[in-house]
């Protein structure tokens, strides 16, 4: 050990595999900790800076910016390929040549100052008006681009889009009454407390088919969420995206939330009005990739293609299956971009947190995609110099957003990397050696449902497999467990309720006529699945808007193939309204479940201690924070008596039942029911129960304090 570097020593103290590599990792930490030095000493006056004051000083000073008390508006943009630079729109009659940004520095930056308007004694540019930024390069050519820090881009209208195409059009925002928040960010530990995380998309918060806004989500989904319990949201399809059916992920501006939904004042509402129910909001930030558009993108911003990104001629700007374009995390003011945009989400709209997408992209050179992109968990696939193709810059950069985003929001903020490769120590803390992410999603347990439900009979589960699978993870390195997510939703695959029970969704999920076996078994499984996961996959826990009550078909954003038709579009809420709907009772059973966790608490512990995995009556169970977990997936076998091991003696009673008819089920479990311990060790426990467990029934037991 004496040879371990010491910045990274902490990380192989937790996981001694790593020693052969430590020398790899710890170059790996000294490139983003060279880069935080450079940013901490790149001011002017020779201070030292930290990430905070730079990410803040350089969204308060670039893009467009108001000051209440001198009226005057001051723009600044970095476009280092630009001979010239003017500021046009309809405040100038869009003028080309009036308002040119006459300051230009050595790096490309460019600024100008707008005094007030002499006659009204008001800002010269008013409130949503339309702008643009007009670029002279080098060969006297011009450009038009929307400004790449602008907080405000909007789709134009019908009659503009057949004079002048779809091109987003760029906004002034300043509004008068700006939206004032009301409420502190809940109080939330990241060392202690649960995380139960609703991810959801607000232009299909809606049953209708149409595109919800942000004031539909916090009148009438915010409550939704409420009463289910979850204390985080997770927004998807925030940042500004011309493609509706890109999900979101084809980012074109930055700096603005989509209009689509409504105005900036009104997402600010949604997430004060979410921390005003003591739920988090976090943020599906895309830094892996750019959509490729132009005119109202960062593609091509100042006439060149290698400003933001990798240039296209050296293999590295584009990514091969996205079709969009690649960050150069290498380059000062790519970092600043970035880093800034974390700093901007977090200060103005008061987001807790970010999931960070398309991390597995971002840390190698092959992008996951191909061959690169079969992770066995062989460490040489990570760390090998010659194997590993990991992509360093990108690596350093998410450090360093792990290190402000933290510095931010101390002992708070929640950052998630979406990983798919299993990269260790992403998970680990940067003062250690690690990557500094609080949590990686478990993204190979939705395939793992999926692919049992589809190549399975019920009574061929292997019970050995799903446990392992489901407590596979790297010890100290947290992360989020999930049965589907919107991928598992998305057109092209199917919900665990659309497996589990297909057309008969359709025809069969009444309360007025008898329940059929295939309803019966679907209800009873889709709440088994969800308790399993919740309680053995992860140290939190992640549901996709609707799923939680078995959200029929599947979800299609409109676009040339269905007509731009928005029927698959929306979430249809209006099911568990419907009492006469079976969907009623897989909603209140997920209310009931993250209400058990609430109280009792099972995430964000120790890993649970398994003593039962039988594979032939189908039974699994384990104990975590002291709570007693038994599930029978036997397809007909109920067990009278069944013996359970359990550590810690003394009398259980029931805390949740699935079988509850209130969830659909059958009513077969006296819930008042106490189970004395018995002091004979059984199942490597020194004390055994005896419980009543039906077919396809899951209880959680806990100590009758």
């Amino acid at each position: 050990m004496s040879n371990i570097p010491e910045n990274v020593k902490g990380a192989v103290d937790i996981d001694p595999w790593l020693e052969p590599y430590a020398q790899v990792l710890s170059e790996r930490r000294y490139l983003a900790d060279k880069w935080q030095y450079d940013i901490q000493h790149s001011t002017n006056d020779g201070s030292i800076q930290s990430l905070s004051k730079f990410a803040r000083d350089s969204y308060k000073s670039y893009g467009l910016h108001a000051n209440p008390t001198t009226k005057e508006i001051v723009y600044k943009e970095w476009a280092p390929n630009a001979k010239k630079a003017f500021l046009v729109g309809e405040f100038n009659n869009w003028n080309p040549e009036s308002h040119e940004l006459n300051e230009r520095d050595e790096f490309g930056n460019f600024k100008i100052i707008i005094p007030k308007d002499p006659i009204t004694n008001d800002f010269a540019i008013k409130h949503d008006s339309k702008i643009k930024v007009r670029f002279v390069l080098n060969d006297g050519s011009d450009i038009y681009r929307l400004p790449a820090w602008i907080t405000r881009t909007t789709q134009p209208n019908k009659e503009t889009q057949k004079q002048f195409g779809p091109t987003y059009e760029g906004r002034f925002w300043n509004p008068e009454n700006q939206y004032i928040f009301k409420n502190n960010r809940p109080k939330f530990n990241l060392s202690n407390d649960s995380l139960r995380i609703y991810e959801a998309h607000i232009g299909i918060s809606s049953p209708e088919p149409k595109i919800a806004t942000y004031k539909d989500f916090t009148q009438n989904v915010l409550p939704r969420i409420k009463y289910l319990g979850y204390d985080a949201i997770q927004l998807m399809a925030i940042m500004e995206h011309a493609y509706y059916a890109s999900f979101g992920y084809q980012v074109t501006n930055f700096f603005a939330i989509s209009s689509r939904y409504g105005t900036p004042e009104d997402l600010k509402e949604l997430i004060d009005t979410a921390h005003g129910m003591g739920i988090l909001v976090l943020l599906d930030v895309v830094h892996s990739h750019a959509s490729k558009n132009v005119e109202d993108g960062l593609n091509k911003f100042d006439g060149s293609d290698h400003q933001y990104f990798h240039s296209i001629s050296g293999g590295r700007g584009e990514h091969p299956l996205w079709d969009s374009r690649l960050f150069n995390y290498g380059s000062f003011e790519v970092q600043r971009f970035l880093l800034a945009n974390l700093a901007f989400y977090i200060d103005i709209y008061q987001f807790d947190g970010f999931r960070f997408d398309g991390v597995t992209s971002m840390l190698y050179l092959h992008h996951g995609v191909g061959a690169g992109g079969a992770f066995s968990g062989d460490y040489n696939e990570y760390l090998s110099k010659e194997r590993s193709g990991v992509d360093h810059e990108a690596l350093a950069y998410l450090m360093l957003a792990n290190d402000l985003v933290h510095e931010l929001l101390p002992d708070q903020a929640v950052t998630i990397a979406e990983d798919v490769s299993g990269y260790p120590t992403l998970c680990l803390p940067r003062n250690i050696g690690g990557a500094g992410f609080d949590y990686r999603l478990a993204m190979a347990l939705p395939d793992m449902w999926i692919k049992l439900l589809k190549e399975k009979k019920d009574e061929d589960w292997d019970m050995g497999f799903i446990v392992h699978t489901l407590t596979n993870r790297r010890y100290a390195e947290k992360v989020v467990a999930y049965a589907e997510s919107h991928d598992q939703a998305l057109v092209g695959d199917k919900t665990l309720a659309f497996w589990l029970m297909d057309a008969a969704m359709y025809t069969d999920m009444t309360v007025l006529k008898e329940t059929t076996p295939i309803i019966d078994r679907g209800i009873a499984l889709h709440k088994m699945i969800r308790l399993l996961t919740h309680s053995l996959g992860g140290e939190a826990y992640l549901n996709f808007e609707g799923n939680e009550f078995g959200h029929p078909e599947w979800l299609d954003f409109p676009n040339i193939n269905n007509n731009d038709s928005y029927h698959y579009a929306r979430r249809q809420f209006n099911l568990i309204d419907d009492n006469l709907l079976r969907y009623q009772h897989l909603n209140d059973f997920d209310s009931a479940m993250q209400h058990c966790e609430m109280k009792h608490q099972w995430l964000n512990t120790p890993q649970a201690y398994v003593s039962l995995k039988h594979e032939v009556d189908k039974v699994v169970a384990f104990e975590r924070n002291g709570l007693l977990f038994i599930f029978n997936f036997h397809p007909t076998n109920s067990f009278t008596d069944y013996r359970i091991g359990v550590d810690q003696a003394g009398s259980y009673k029931i805390v949740l039942n699935t079988d509850r008819a209130k969830f659909g089920g059958h009513d077969r479990i006296d819930e008042n029911s106490k189970f004395f311990t018995t002091d004979l060790e059984w199942n490597n426990r020194r004390n055994f129960i005896q419980v009543y467990i039906p077919s396809r029934v899951a209880l959680v037991l806990a100590l009758d304090k």
